[in-house]
């Protein structure tokens, strides 16, 4: 590998930098913004703002989210799933 492309990879890992465009990727594709330009802007400025701890990080899914899916695993209405259950909500 040529010198140049290791400083680049270690560049991008550095400042992790494929996790970031990733979840910009996703947050992206799940709210389908109309102005996709101006929601990452808003984005960034809240993850920079994270990091100051002036505010939370983005993330993909909200509490509501979250209730929602477990529910769907939870079928029986027990209060709690199965570590297959887990593993298999996870993996969709």
């Amino acid at each position: 590998m040529a010198a140049g492309e290791e400083q680049s990879r270690e560049y991008l890992q550095r400042h992790r930098l494929p996790e970031l465009l990733h979840r910009l990727g996703a947050l992206l594709l799940f709210h389908r913004p109309e102005r996709p330009r101006e929601f990452l802007i808003q984005v960034l400025e809240r993850v920079k703002a994270g990091r100051r701890a002036e505010g939370e990080y983005p993330f993909l899914m909200d509490e509501d989210n979250v209730d929602a899916m477990f529910s769907l695993l939870d079928v029986l209405g027990q209060g709690h799933i199965r570590p297959a259950q887990y593993r298999e909500g996870a993996s969709t």
